[in-house]
């Protein structure tokens, strides 16, 4: 998402009005201040370098794109790491590497072994040799490019307490300042109970939905939850409507964003239909189907 300036009225708001000022980037907290659609690059730019890795956020950045997704685990010792998967099977070397430890599940794995792991080789030959980095070098590589992150607790029933973890390592990092939370961060999860007890933790912090609730139920995941993250194939112009019918537990709209959204012609049908914002491993195709018109 490309960022555009803040209206003359905005900045006078932001200076003038002291606490309230504080909720009007809160609402826009994955949204184009502009009122335009936001664009996630779903695991970095994952279409174009190894998901999940610095080199996927990095390629996001250099597309202009302004918000990242990715995924949080947890090893052995303790460490929280950046992988989609619950296996390290897919996405690295771990089958040479260790042949005997099958299934290769992140939790079974110590930061250093996993830190030997080539994450990018099953790519593409120049990415051989990336590291799957901490929670922590993710963090600090989204300081040096100033991207949002839409961070998802990746099947929090594995790892008691990670809810906890997460948010400690968030302020640790700096995190969970008033400018992060209001313009930089959402947690996600398929897992209401992880979204209810991030809420209970740490309300200031904006969470979204990952699924398709059933209207009838929308009010209810609405008392936690600032955002509906909802499969394509789900929405309709009704489904949107009922979703921004609803506030969130910080009394702002419910926004609705969409995954995964590859092509123009889908990003233009979902739009129409109403989604806040798209969740894409091809940032650029969207974000140029957004400019264009198409």
């Amino acid at each position: 998402m490309r960022m555009r300036p803040r209206t003359a009225v905005t900045t006078a708001i932001t200076t003038l009005c002291g606490v309230f000022a504080l909720a009007l980037p809160a609402q826009a907290a994955s949204a184009d201040p502009g009122g335009g659609i936001t664009v996630f690059a779903h695991r970095g730019a994952s279409a174009y370098a190894p998901e999940n890795t610095l080199s996927s956020v990095q390629r996001a950045a250099d597309l202009h794109i302004s918000w990242v997704e990715n995924d949080v685990q947890r090893t052995r010792d303790g460490a929280l790491v950046v992988i989609h998967d619950t296996t390290l099977a897919r996405t690295t070397d771990v089958k040479k590497r260790y042949p005997k430890r099958a299934p290769w599940s992140v939790s079974s794995f110590t930061l250093a072994e996993i830190k030997q792991l080539d994450a990018g080789g099953w790519f593409a030959p120049r990415f051989r040799g990336e590291r799957i980095p901490t929670l922590q070098e993710y963090l600090g590589l989204l300081d040096r490019t100033g991207q949002g992150l839409l961070l998802e607790l990746k099947q929090p029933e594995l790892y008691p307490g990670i809810e906890r973890q997460t948010l400690d390592a968030l302020g640790r990092a700096g995190w969970l300042d008033r400018p992060h939370l209001a313009r930089r961060l959402v947690v996600q999860s398929f897992s209401a109970p992880a979204l209810r007890t991030t809420h209970r933790l740490r309300p200031a912090v904006r969470t979204g939905f990952l699924g398709n609730p059933p209207v009838t139920q929308l009010k209810q995941y609405a008392v936690f939850s600032d955002e509906i993250n909802a499969e394509q194939h789900g929405v309709t112009s009704a489904y949107a409507k009922a979703v921004h019918a609803l506030r969130g537990p910080h009394r702002l709209r419910l926004r609705l964003n969409t995954w995964t959204v590859d092509s123009a012609p889908a990003a233009t049908r979902l739009i129409e239909l109403g989604v806040d914002g798209i969740i894409t491993n091809r940032p650029d195709v969207v974000e140029n189907a957004l400019h264009s018109g198409r």
